[in-house]
């Protein structure tokens, strides 16, 4: 067994026993297929940017005030302005420094304010690094980044959200932890049928998806003082369900793919 493989497994033991189900093969052989590598791609580099998103929106709705909120949406709306406007300019933030404009102070009536800016800080400044090396791949390939609809995997999580707090920034906290865990096993299984680039690129992920589950898992539970091993049940059995259920759109984390149900 060579390094790379024995860091892999050694990252990924945790994540496997964390998630209740491992990536169905059908979606692998789909993911293999040369003419999907576009649409992979390109809803990769919509996962980053959903993913810092709802980092942002968190340490906002809970842990800062209204000038360091606005602080978060400036250090966004570069990447918001490619993704959503009419012009793909990335110039604004592609091979330039694009940071926090100002630093962020936790709100005095949070307890947990500090530790959920430190860990989603952190998150999201990788999370705009992997969409800008993303789009790196992508150039260099050809590839134009277009608009893709949303899958139904992480509307489908949602729906297991409670809608009381604390209770929903546990559960949304969970539920990102499911969110990476699944990322991290999906790069991981789909590496080996790359090409050397995306492979190497692929690999190169784990180690950071891995840790940003964990950084979601143990924000949940300090936040919530008590076991809420229910919950993580729950949610990652909504997780698993979703997986394994057929899906329509074929995205980085959708079901089994509908071509698998036909044949």
């Amino acid at each position: 067994m060579t390094d790379t493989q024995s860091m892999i497994n050694e990252l990924l033991l945790p994540v496997r026993r964390f998630l209740h189900c491992e990536t169905p093969e059908s979606w692998l052989e789909e993911a293999r297929k040369p003419e999907n590598l576009n649409a992979l791609l390109v809803d990769h580099c919509n996962c980053e940017l959903k993913a810092s998103q709802t980092a942002i929106f968190l340490i906002r709705k809970y842990a800062v005030d209204e000038k360091s909120g606005q602080a978060l949406l400036d250090w966004a709306k570069p990447y918001e302005d490619f993704v959503y406007g009419r012009s793909r300019q990335k110039d604004a933030f592609h091979g330039r420094k694009n940071g926090l404009s100002a630093e962020l102070t936790a709100r005095a009536d949070c307890p947990y304010g500090q530790d959920l800016i430190d860990r989603m800080v952190r998150l999201i400044k990788e999370e705009f690094h992997h969409f800008e090396q993303v789009l790196e791949i992508m150039d260099k390939r050809g590839i134009a980044y277009s608009n893709l609809s949303a899958g139904n995997y992480a509307r489908g999580l949602m729906k297991a959200v409670r809608t009381h707090e604390p209770a929903t920034l546990i559960d949304k906290l969970i539920v990102g932890a499911y969110i990476e865990a699944r990322s991290c096993e999906r790069f991981a299984r789909l590496a080996p049928f790359l090409d050397d680039e995306l492979k190497k690129f692929y690999i190169s992920l784990l180690r950071s998806e891995a840790r940003h589950y964990q950084d979601y898992l143990k924000l949940a539970e300090q936040i919530a003082g008590k076991d809420i091993s229910d919950r993580i049940l729950h949610i990652g059995q909504r997780e698993a369900g979703l997986i394994n259920t057929p899906d329509q759109y074929f995205r980085f984390h959708s079901g089994i793919p509908a071509t698998a149900m036909v044949n």
